[in-house]
């Protein structure tokens, strides 16, 4: 499910998070892909607020300097959005063909979208008819706010490549799992992406994405209380957020504001998947999969399970993906990994794919 331009052709994935941008090119293989190129680069904070661009200059600046260092050739690329200007639902409508729901989409929509149905680009994607015989059919319907895709693929332009494809992260994930992980039949997941400053959470059914919600908390609550609690600078605080040691700094209030912190992420997590199983009677999930770098956060993942009683697992997006050690550091790239949950998902993508 994306925005798309152009035709198909081969592309990078631009992940653009609110604390770095993460660029990626993948290859297909006979038995997979193959990373060809990597490489991440640091944003300053505020640079981007909850998924809207506030420095885009800045932006501009760091896609531009980090797609020159890795010595990308290939112009098109494709992005993702997230945050609250994205509206992601799975909605009952009555039976019909895709090619009926494409033209009464717009109409469908507005009663499910708390935007004025002209601001938004709308796609959609049909999961299959109810399991109750009520000639309705389920749909995942995905709005974005124009005024903000057009404000990434202008960083994107200005930068020197071209935007053929924007996709939403949850489904950017979805796809990276499914290449990555095996999917059991009525298999039940949640993929929890902790950003910078926005949490996703996303729930798969037999690999398809069947519910999502985006949560206000992220990376730098942990950083900016380390901050407050110690009077230091930002980029200290994520150095000991992080487990590292920062010269001349006695870290030992550390670990009772990461654990306080986490415990809040944790309940809000917790709170998300109550509210989906609360509305999915029998339902239940079988495992947390972890992605993005506040996941690295020491002791992060062991709350999240212990509150959720849900088994945790770190979620790494090369796990099928061909790495030539002669090319790249395997630890390096193992210690990035979950930064590039979703840079995985947009690199498989092919200009032209719904």
């Amino acid at each position: 499910m994306a925005f798309s331009l152009f035709k198909k052709t081969d592309v990078v994935g631009l992940d653009i998070g609110s604390n770095s941008i993460k660029l990626i090119q993948l290859a297909p293989t006979k038995k997979g892909w193959k990373l060809v190129n990597i490489g991440m680069s640091n944003l300053p904070p505020e640079a981007i607020v909850d998924g809207s661009i506030i420095d885009s200059m800045t932006v501009i600046s760091a896609v531009k300097e980090l797609a020159a260092q890795q010595g990308i050739k290939i112009k098109n690329c494709v992005s993702a959005l997230t945050g609250h200007s994205v509206i992601i639902k799975k909605v009952n409508l009555p039976v019909m063909t895709e090619a009926e729901l494409a033209e009464s989409i717009q109409w469908e929509a507005e009663q499910y979208i708390p935007f004025p149905i002209t601001d938004v680009n709308i796609d959609f994607q049909i999961l299959g008819a109810d399991t109750e015989g009520r000639g309705q059919m389920e749909v995942m319907l995905v709005a974005v706010k124009k005024d903000v895709i057009n404000d990434y693929t202008n960083v994107i332009k200005e930068a020197g490549l071209i935007p053929v494809v924007v996709d939403v992260d949850s489904f950017a994930l979805e796809n990276m799992f499914e290449m990555n992980y095996a999917i059991a039949p009525n298999e039940n997941i949640a993929i929890i992406n902790i950003g910078a400053t926005i949490t996703s959470i996303n729930v798969l059914r037999s690999g398809i994405t069947i519910f999502t919600r985006a949560i206000p908390l992220g990376g730098n609550q942990f950083t900016e209380e380390i901050q407050k609690a110690l009077g230091i600078s930002f980029k200290d605080a994520e150095t000991l957020k992080l487990g590292g040691e920062v010269s001349g700094i006695d870290a030992e209030a550390v670990p009772q504001v990461i654990e306080r912190i986490s415990g809040n992420v944790a309940m809000e997590i917790k709170r998300s998947i109550d509210f989906f199983l609360g509305g999915a009677p029998g339902m239940f999930i079988g495992k947390i999969y972890l992605s993005g770098g506040c996941a690295k956060t020491k002791g992060l993942p062991a709350i999240i399970q212990e509150r959720t009683a849900i088994p945790v697992e770190m979620l790494n997006p090369f796990a099928n993906i061909e790495c030539s050690p002669k090319k790249f550091a395997l630890d390096y790239i193992k210690e990035i990994a979950p930064y590039f949950g979703v840079g995985v998902g947009l690199g498989m993508r092919k200009v032209g794919d719904k």
